[in-house]
């Protein structure tokens, strides 16, 4: 599930769990009804810091990943919240005798690393621990295998909280408890508590198990029901020590935030800050109502009713004029920030991963009912990014993935890519038991690579590549008894066999008779592997031309590289299915400096443009540094800035390259240039390729490393 929704349910409830926390420290039907003031802030309102929790897991844990950074910002942001609202309350805290304590220091780490110095303020530290602990679970052990810790974690958590009474009773477990609680006070902190809800945040943003909103709607009425059911018999039967946990809590959070994700209208962006504002404030209200009540009389502290509304008036305008404030302050140092950007901004690669969704689902639509796709992202997805391409495939679906080398498939692990992964290359087999750790599947291209793998004694996943004509990998059709040989091997497990077709980008008449005689070669052998009891694994035979112009063959994987992209490799588009593919990646620069040149003048290394009269030429930060041909220097290429075309001239440098804008209007610097991709007109991957005699796959995986990849 993307993470870029206009989430108003999630926006608005921040409010609402916001004001469920004032509730709690003002119990607002306590002058009416004690039970009924139970129920909602000792189980109602104890959704509110688990939902706080799963936001911002939701936003924040991911097993895709390809760095920490998103942890270390929101541990920086959280701490220096922490920070102030420690500040904030000191003299609270002093009024209150705090630092008259024994133990002073002690129970200052205490409260500042787990309890937390105020005691609304624990919801700060816990989501430190919480989000640190359940990040690194995901980003280790996966969704699964995390959820089970942080299960166990609660469970734990629930012995030292609403179910302590039964805990009392087993002298074992008390025993284990009292030492618990002398590190901490509670058990709802950040390493019992806070770590479910930020994996079931994360799960629900990178699943797609969303359910329909009437199954989300009764899963979290029965659990919400139960939930109170439960609160209310260990209330009667003072079972509890606290009450922040409920076995029920988790499985009603998990309904309940599926159901706001169905609102989704325009986002309520400052709610986020007023809500949080109004977490940290609503205690220093209570103190000022207090005092105001000297004034104003005691029913505004009397009645509990009257009591909330004001402090919770109180607390929502602070924080009104607080978000303003903030709002105002860091608008404006944003906007120069983004303004410093645009001016600055080298080249970079754009990524519509909208586009990458569509041809995924029109590939698969000619593919046939059993096959599965396998998409090909070796050599950075075709230059497109690993991580943006691969992550955004797993997402929509998509479970088996090729790549060329063994530390291409491990990259893809480390992001949290599940599936199957497939290395089409070479690899040192003295490398076996990464290949069993990462849980990748190799290719045996030849019997003797096959042998030296099986001589490692590590068991190991393999795809047979079989040679059928192409003369590059794999053991030959014809050596039938090596082929099955390798399926004996102790500790080579056999998943897949396949080949490769050579030119099935082709129709003319003697590269189809070639292609078929591969074909036909393929299936001699597996009948022959068939005729000497040999399991046939899955087989595959197609690549993206593969498919487009063989549509009949029928195999369990279809190998989909550059047409998952939304390009073919030339600009011949003639082939036998015509699909309605479309470009994934855009590349652009900036234009960084405009100047006029005279007639006779001459442009770049070796002087190579002359300029036949008066023009200007702008200088575009891009060039073959970032993967840019060099070939396509003296205007045999050319870029599309403000919707016109502009000529390349003279040599491309490793850093830049100058257009001549003699014609186009209104360029100025900043503007965008784009080299590939759309703007009014169209530059596509197979044009530019065949204007320095390529293909579009060598052009694409030619983008260096330092382009810096955006999503549109």
């Amino acid at each position: 599930m993307k993470k870029s929704g206009n989430y108003s349910g999630i926006d608005c409830f921040r409010l609402i769990a916001a004001l469920l926390i004032v509730a709690i420290h003002t119990s607002p039907l306590l002058s009416f009804n004690e039970t009924a003031d139970f129920i909602l802030t000792r189980v109602i309102a104890r959704v509110a810091v688990p939902f706080f929790f799963m936001t911002s897991g939701f936003f924040l844990i991911s097993r895709y990943s390809c760095n920490d950074e998103k942890l270390k910002v929101f541990i920086k942001k959280t701490a220096m919240i922490y920070g102030i609202a420690i500040f904030i309350y000191i003299p609270i805290n002093i009024y209150k005798g705090y630092f008259s304590m024994d133990n002073l220091l002690p129970n200052i780490i205490k409260d500042i690393v787990f309890d937390g110095t105020f005691y609304h303020l624990w919801y700060l530290p816990a989501s430190i621990i919480g989000a640190a602990f359940a990040w690194y679970m995901v980003k280790h052990l996966g969704y699964k295998k995390a959820l089970i810790v942080s299960i166990v974690l609660y469970i734990v958590g629930l012995f030292g909280d609403s179910y302590f009474g039964i805990t009392e009773q087993i002298n074992v477990l008390k025993q284990f408890y009292s030492l618990i609680f002398q590190v901490f006070d509670y058990t709802r902190n950040g390493i019992f508590f806070a770590p479910i809800f930020f994996v079931l945040g994360g799960m629900i943003a990178d699943t797609n198990f969303k359910g329909s909103i009437q199954i989300n709607g009764i899963g979290f009425s029965i659990t919400f029901v139960l939930m109170i059911a439960e609160a209310i018999a260990l209330h009667t039967f003072k079972v509890q020590r606290h009450d922040s946990m409920y076995i029920f809590l988790p499985v009603c959070m998990f309904f309940l935030f599926q159901l706001l994700l169905y609102w989704k209208k325009r986002r309520f962006v400052l709610i986020r800050m007023a809500a949080l504002i109004i977490y940290i404030i609503h205690p220093m209200m209570i103190v000022i109502v207090h005092f105001l009540a000297k004034f104003l009389g005691d029913i505004i502290v009397e009645n509990s009713l009257v009591n909330y509304f004001i402090v919770s008036l109180l607390s929502v305008v602070f924080s009104i004029i607080a978000t303003i404030f903030i709002n105002t302050f860091t608008a404006s140092r944003t906007s120069i920030k983004k303004k410093w950007c645009s001016e600055t901004e080298r080249a970079w690669i754009e990524l519509n991963l909208n586009n990458l969704a569509h041809n995924v689902n029109v590939l698969q639509e000619v593919m046939p009912e059993k096959s599965t796709l396998m998409a090909v992202v070796k050599t950075q997805a075709y230059g497109h990014g690993a991580f943006q391409i691969a992550t955004c495939l797993n997402q929509i679906g998509v479970k088996a993935f090729a790549v060329a080398t063994i530390d291409e498939g491990i990259q893809l692990r480390t992001y949290g890519i599940c599936g199957e992964i497939l290395i089409l290359g070479y690899t040192n087999p003295n490398r076996a038991k990464e290949l069993k750790k990462y849980d990748l599947m190799q290719t045996l291209i030849d019997f003797k690579y096959a042998k030296a793998l099986n001589r490692q004694g590590i068991a190991v996943k393999a795809h047979i590549k079989i040679d059928t004509g192409m003369n590059r990998l794999g053991v030959s059709f014809d050596n039938i008894n090596e082929v099955k040989t390798i399926f004996s091997m102790k500790y080579i497990k056999v998943c897949g066999i396949y080949t490769h077709l050579c030119c099935a980008d082709s129709l003319l008449p003697q590269e189809v008779e070639f292609t078929k005689n591969q074909i036909d070669n393929f299936y001699y052998l597996i009948d022959k592997l068939k005729e000497r009891g040999v399991q046939i694994p899955k087989v595959h035979i197609q690549s993206s031309y593969g498919l487009l112009n063989y549509p009949e063959l029928v195999c369990d994987y279809v190998r989909i590289g550059i047409a998952l992209y939304g390009v073919l490799s030339k600009t011949d588009k003639n082939t036998k299915v015509k699909l309605d593919l479309r470009p994934v990646l855009s590349l652009k620069a900036r234009v960084v400096l405009i100047r006029s040149v005279s007639k006779q003048d001459t442009v770049g290394y070796g002087r190579s443009f002359q300029a036949k009269h008066d023009s200007v030429i702008a200088i575009v930060s891009i060039g073959y540094g970032d993967g840019f041909p060099r070939d396509l220097s003296n205007q045999k290429g050319g870029v599309l800035i403000r919707g016109q075309y502009a000529p390349i001239v003279g040599k491309v440098c490793m850093d830049q390259l100058a257009v001549d804008i003699t014609e186009i209007e209104d360029v100025s610097v900043g503007n965008v240039a784009t080299l590939i991709g759309f703007d009014m007109l169209d530059i596509s991957a197979p044009n530019v390729a065949e204007h320095f005699n390529s293909i579009s796959n060598e052009l694409l995986c030619r983008m260096g490393s330092r382009l810096p990849i955006t999503i549109r």
